[in-house]
């Protein structure tokens, strides 16, 4: 808490007065055009990662960036609850999920822990499973990890594809939605090419 309480107070000597216009903007509205989706990996900032300023992205995080089935029912849904009030209510421009690599959630999909929550949590993404396994082949457990990050990528994707006010913004080019990957290592960044479904590598 020391740490925190240290970085909190020079946010106050310097950031702060020197970003003073802009706070007493965001206090009055905030106006992000995008949204991202990312992992609650401590690694993984998307703000640092896309040189984001305070308000300029809406962003939700968690285990293992992942979107769940549209379902609505009485159950608690936050992930879906955040969805519902960047599109409907912010009307983001863009949806990002940005998945990562070394993922701890991605680890226990592949695995056998369970735990209490993060065992159902994951297997929201159990369909990525066969298909990573059938893409890796001889690969060793890194590869075989990664390939599965980004399968669970694209599980989250066609997940936010479901809900209906996510498609029926997409249908009318108000929305449109990404995929990227995070590779912690070399500090590089993977989009989706929606024509290949391949993740390509940015210059």
């Amino acid at each position: 808490m020391h740490r925190l309480i240290a970085g909190y107070r020079q946010f106050r000597r310097t950031y702060y007065p020197e970003n003073r216009d802009m706070f007493d903007q965001l206090a009055q509205r905030q106006a992000p055009k995008t949204m991202v989706i990312c992992c609650c990996d401590s690694r993984i900032d998307p703000a640092l990662i896309f040189n984001a300023r305070p308000g300029e992205m809406f962003t939700l995080r968690n285990v293992a960036n992942l979107v769940p089935p549209f379902s609505p029912d009485g159950s608690h849904h936050s992930t879906s609850a955040a969805i519902e009030f960047a599109v409907c209510a912010l009307a983001v421009e863009h949806i990002v999920i940005m998945g990562h690599g070394r993922c701890g959630g991605v680890k226990a999909l592949l695995g056998s822990y369970e735990g209490e929550f993060i065992g159902p949590w994951m297997r929201i993404a159990e369909p990525a499973r066969a298909p990573a396994l059938a893409k890796a082949g001889d690969a060793d457990a890194d590869e075989l990890q990664r390939i599965c990050e980004l399968e669970v990528l694209r599980i989250s994707l066609a997940n936010l594809s479901q809900f209906s006010w996510v498609r029926q913004k997409v249908e009318t080019g108000r929305l449109t939605l990404h995929a990227c990957y995070f590779d912690i290592e070399r500090g590089a960044l993977s989009v989706l090419d929606p024509g290949s479904n391949e993740f390509v590598a940015l210059d």
